[in-house]
C-alpha cells in the first residue's frame, strides 16, 4: 500500500481533473445555449441594485444571487438604460424586471449579456465541487469524497443548472457551505469559526427563501452533537485546521501556540482545562446546573443567527426597513400562476404529493440511483461511520424533500439540487463500498455504472436539461432510447423546466439556418425572451391556437417540448383533443432536445 500522504495526492490530482472536467462542461454548454425564462428577470434585478443601490426589483428571491451577476455585467460595462420597463422594475412593479432584462439583452447582444452574468455562476458551481469533495474526505474518508465528486461531475442536471442565472445551484452550494461550516465549528468550536458558520448561513438564506427551513436543521444537528460528539471517520484525512490547531507535545511552555491564537502555550493548548472554562467560540457566563450545557448550545445557535442577520441586511445594502427580507419572503410566487396546471405521467393536476420522487427517478442517471440506494443501506448499516456524521448527511435533504414536496410548485428537477450533494456524497460512499469488496464482481459493477454515467453525459451533452433516463422510455417506446437515455419520451412524462426552459433558440436558429434556410415557419415557444433576439422570425403560435387546432394546416412548425408535453393533454381536457396532433405526429427532428420539427405536407391535389 501507498504512504498516505501519496495517496491522498493522487485523490487531490485526480479531483482536480473531475473539477476542471466539469468546468469545462458548464462552459461550452453555456455558450451554446440561448436565455431561459427566467434568467432576463434576475440579471436586470441584479444590474439595478448595482445601479440604484437599492433591491427594489425582483423581491420575491433574496438578492444575492443576482447582485454576483449584476456585479459581472457591471464590470464588463453593461448597464440598464433608462426606459419604462426600468423605471417600473427599480419601483418594484411586479414582473417589469423580465421586460427590462430582455431589453439590455437585445441592446446589448444575448452571447456578451449571457456570458458575463452566467460566468459567476459557472465558478460558483465548481467551488460546489470542490467543498463537495473537501467536506466529504471528512465524513467519509477519501474514496467516497471522490466518488461523489464524479457522480456530481457528469451529472446531468447539476451541469444544466450550472451556467444559469438562477437560484437554485447557487442555494446548493451555499447550504452545503454552511452544514460543512456548522460541522467544522462543532468539532473544533472558535469565535472565529462561529463567525463563518453564521456568516454561511447569512449567505444561505440571502439566496432563496425555501432555505429558511435549515436553520432549525442546523439546530438541531447543534444539540445532536451533544449526545454524539463529533469524530472523524477512521481512516480518513485529518481537517486542514486540526493538523494545525493540536500543538505538537514538543511545543514549549512559553513558545507560541502553533494554533495561531498568539498566546503562550502554556496559556492556550497548555492549560490545563478548567472545569467552569467553556471552550473558545462556546458561550461562557452560564451558571453550572442541569441544562447549563443546553442553554450554552442554545446561545451560540442565536449568536450564529446574529451573525447571519448581519450578512442579510448586508446583502439587502441595510435598508431603511430593516425587516426588508421579511417582505420579501411575503411576495414569493408573486409571480406564479395561481390556477396553473402541471404535467406527470399523462395527467393533468395542481399538485402531486409524488412528484419530485418522481422526477428524481426519471431525471437522474439510472447508475446515480442505484449506487445512492447501495450507499444509502451502506450507510445506515456502517458501525464505522459516526451517528452525527449520518445526521449530517439524511437532515437537510431529508427536510428540503419534505418541504418541496408538501408545498413547492411542481416546475421541475431543478428544486432538488440543494439535495442532490448530499445525494452524491451518500453515492460515492455506495461506489466506494462495492470498490472496497473483496470480490471481483462488485468492482466489476461499480466499473460499468461509472462508465454508464460518463456515456449518459456525453450523449446528452450539451442539452443536459431535457436530460431523462431509460425508465422514461420503458415499457412501450424501448427503440427511443439512446446515448442520451430517454430524453426523447420526456414530454410523456413532464413538461415545465424538465424539458424545456427556454434554452434552445440558439440551437433552432442554426437547425433553420442549416436545414431549412429561407423558409417560412410557425413558431411555439416558452420563454420570456422574444425568439427575434436570435434572428428567428417566425409566424407566432400561442398556447390558445395550439388547443383549438385539431388538424394542423400544411407548413414547418417548430414547437416546444414544454407545449408539446403539455398542450394535448390541456386540449383533451378544455377543447375536445385539440393538439391531440403533436403526441400522435412523429417529429421531423428533435433540435436540442428542447424543439420539435413538424413538416405538415400538403393535402394531394384530386
Amino acid at each position: 500500500m501507498l504512504p498516505s500522504g501519496r495517496i491522498s495526492r493522487g485523490y487531490w490530482i485526480a479531483a482536480t481533473i473531475l473539477l476542471i472536467v466539469f468546468f469545462l462542461q458548464s462552459f461550452s454548454s453555456s455558450l451554446l445555449k440561448s436565455a431561459t425564462f427566467d434568467e432576463p428577470a434576475h440579471l436586470a434585478a441584479g444590474l439595478s441594485y448595482w445601479q440604484t443601490g437599492v433591491i427594489a426589483a425582483n423581491p420575491q428571491h433574496p438578492p444575492l444571487l443576482k447582485e454576483l451577476s449584476g456585479l459581472a455585467l457591471l464590470a464588463a460595462g453593461i448597464r440598464l438604460k433608462d426606459s419604462p420597463w426600468v423605471r417600473g422594475m427599480e419601483a418594484g412593479t411586479t414582473g417589469a424586471e423580465y421586460s427590462a432584462g430582455a431589453e439590455v439583452i437585445a441592446a446589448q447582444g444575448p452571447d456578451r449579456v449571457l456570458f458575463w452574468a452566467r460566468l459567476p455562476f459557472i465558478v460558483l458551481a465548481t467551488f460546489l465541487g470542490l467543498l463537495l469533495f473537501w467536506w466529504g474526505r471528512e465524513l467519509l474518508g477519501d474514496a467516497g469524497a471522490l466518488a461523489g465528486l464524479f457522480l456530481y461531475a457528469f451529472s446531468p442536471t447539476v451541469i444544466a443548472h450550472s451556467y444559469l442565472v438562477t437560484t437554485d445551484v447557487g442555494l446548493a452550494a451555499f447550504t452545503t457551505l454552511f452544514f460543512f461550516a456548522l460541522w467544522s465549528y462543532l468539532r473544533y468550536p472558535s469565535w472565529k469559526r462561529m463567525v463563518a458558520c453564521g456568516a454561511a448561513m447569512g449567505a444561505m438564506l440571502a439566496t432563496k427563501f425555501s432555505a429558511l427551513a435549515l436553520p432549525p436543521v442546523g439546530a438541531l444537528l447543534m444539540f445532536a452533537s451533544l449526545r454524539w460528539p463529533p469524530r472523524r471517520l477512521p481512516g480518513s484525512p485529518p481537517a486542514f485546521w486540526e493538523r494545525h490547531s493540536v500543538p505538537p507535545p514538543e511545543a514549549g511552555k512559553n513558545a507560541p501556540c502553533p494554533c495561531g491564537s498568539g498566546k503562550k502555550y502554556k496559556l492556550c493548548h497548555g492549560a490545563k482545562p478548567a472545569a467552569s472554562r467553556a471552550p473558545s467560540g462556546v458561550p461562557s457566563g452560564v451558571p453550572p446546573g442541569p441544562g447549563a450545557t443546553l442553554l450554552r448550545c442554545g446561545l451560540a445557535f442565536l449568536m450564529l443567527c446574529g451573525v447571519a442577520a448581519l450578512v442579510i441586511e448586508v446583502c439587502y445594502f441595510f435598508p431603511s426597513d430593516p425587516l426588508a427580507y421579511l417582505a420579501g419572503l411575503r411576495r414569493v410566487n408573486a409571480d406564479h400562476d395561481p390556477n396553473a396546471l402541471y404535467v406527470m405521467a399523462g395527467q393533468l393536476k395542481a399538485h402531486f404529493l409524488s412528484y419530485f420522487a418522481v422526477v428524481y427517478l426519471l431525471k437522474e442517471p439510472l447508475p446515480s440511483i442505484v449506487l445512492a440506494a447501495v450507499g444509502l443501506v451502506a450507510l445506515l448499516r456502517s458501525r464505522a461511520i459516526p451517528v452525527l456524521t449520518k445526521l449530517f448527511l439524511l437532515a437537510p435533504p431529508a427536510v428540503l424533500f419534505a418541504g418541496y414536496s408538501l408545498a413547492a410548485d411542481d416546475l421541475g428537477v431543478r428544486y432538488l439540487i440543494p439535495i442532490l450533494p448530499y445525494v452524491y456524497l451518500i453515492g460515492g460512499w455506495g461506489m466506494a463500498t462495492l470498490i472496497a469488496a473483496p470480490s471481483r464482481w462488485p468492482r466489476a459493477v461499480a466499473a460499468a455504472l461509472a462508465l454508464w454515467i460518463v456515456v449518459a453525459a456525453a450523449g446528452i451533452y450539451p442539452d443536459h436539461l431535457s436530460y431523462f433516463n431509460e425508465l422514461a422510455c420503458l415499457p412501450s417506446h424501448v427503440s427511443d432510447i439512446g446515448l442520451d437515455g430517454g430524453s426523447r419520451c420526456g414530454p410523456l412524462w413532464l413538461n415545465e423546466h424538465n424539458v424545456d426552459w427556454g434554452q434552445g433558440f440558439k440551437q433552432l436558429q442554426a437547425w433553420l439556418a442549416r436545414h431549412e434556410p429561407g423558409r417560412p415557419y410557425r413558431l411555439a415557444y416558452f420563454d420570456s425572451l422574444s425568439p427575434q433576439v436570435y434572428g428567428l422570425h417566425a409566424q407566432i403560435i400561442g398556447y390558445p391556437d395550439l388547443m383549438r387546432l385539431k388538424t394542423p394546416q400544411p407548413g414547418l412548425y417548430a414547437i416546444s417540448a414544454h407545449v408539446v408535453a403539455g398542450i394535448p393533454l390541456i386540449g383533451a381536457r378544455y377543447t375536445a383533443g385539440g393538439g391531440a396532433w403533436l403526441r400522435t405526429l412523429r417529429p421531423t427532428a428533435i433540435v436540442g432536445h428542447a424543439f420539435y420539427i413538424y413538416d405538415i405536407p400538403a393535402a394531394p391535389s384530386k
